[in-house]
């Protein structure tokens, strides 16, 4: 048996059957047009809903005033119009002092290197001042000073000539002593920071060693630890052996700790030197 397109029971020239209503799909269909209209009235009712809450917060947002009262407090919770605001509140106004600020202090170092600003009191007591010295944390006891202005004299080797030839005007000799060490410390004056500094770069050996107040000789015809450094018109020189008249040999540190010690004492006090002339100048431009 052949079938044609519409399957058995329909073809060309084939038997008629009368048409019968599918009942169970008109049912599936009123179902469906039943839960379509359930959906529309449940978005609807949420959309109403939405609406109402956001024109009561709207009402409250709008009503609140700067107290954090709402409409419902009445009248008097709504907030002023707005012509009643200041169009320009008022700012605090910035505040100048009329006193024009203090000068920079002046450089120490500015003092130390010209004669006509550099005119405190200079001794080996004013310098070196006390009966000892501490530096890098050790203590050393004072001895002999002394002070020539004929600035050869207190030197041995070729240190004198250089003195001399840069116009040393003074030399000023300090020693300490601790622990079977003794180190003289030399200072010599100069009329500018530019002579120092020449004195300083051809210094030879070097200052001579001052004995006295306790202090053997030391560092005579023995072999020591000697320095030599610059700050402003100041040149200094240290010389630093043992009191027993051992030499100093290369792998030493002792003497030359002292000697160490002693240049950066020496440094300190003519930095401090500066530094008190500086501060006064700024107390007597006050006074002024």
């Amino acid at each position: 048996m052949s079938f044609g397109q519409g399957g058995p029971g329909w073809g060309p020239g084939g038997p008629s059957t009368p048409s019968t209503p599918d009942w169970a799909a008109l049912a599936e269909e009123t179902e469906r047009a039943r839960a379509r209209r359930r959906r529309l009235l449940m978005i609807g009712g949420g959309a109403v809903a939405t609406a109402v809450v956001a024109a009561i917060v709207a009402t409250a947002v709008v009503s609140e005033d700067g107290s954090g009262a709402r409409a419902s407090d009445g009248p008097s919770a709504t907030l002023p119009p707005s012509e009643t605001l200041p169009a320009d509140p008022e700012q605090p106004e910035p505040t100048f002092s009329s006193e024009p600020p203090p000068p920079p202090p002046p450089d120490p170092r500015d003092f130390l290197s010209d004669p006509e600003k550099d005119t405190a009191p200079l001794t080996a007591d004013t310098l070196f001042p006390g009966a000892s010295m501490t530096a890098n944390g050790r203590k050393y006891a004072k001895g002999a000073t002394a002070s020539t202005k004929s600035c050869a004299s207190g030197t041995q080797g070729a240190l004198g000539p250089v003195l001399t030839r840069n116009g040393c005007r003074e030399l000023i000799r300090v020693t300490y002593r601790r622990d079977g060490i003794a180190v003289t410390v030399g200072v010599a004056v100069f009329d500018s920071d530019e002579a120092a500094a020449k004195a300083k770069e051809q210094a030879r050996p070097n200052v001579a060693s001052l004995p006295g107040a306790g202090v053997p000789t030391f560092c005579r015809g023995v072999t020591c630890h000697t320095s030599a450094n610059a700050l402003g018109r100041y040149a200094y020189f240290t010389i630093a052996g043992y009191t027993d008249g051992r030499n100093v040999t290369t792998s030493d540190t002792v003497a030359p700790r002292a000697g160490r010690d002693a240049a950066d004492f020496a440094f300190a006090r003519i930095l401090d030197r500066g530094r008190e002339q500086a501060e006064a100048s700024v107390a007597e431009d006050a006074r002024g």
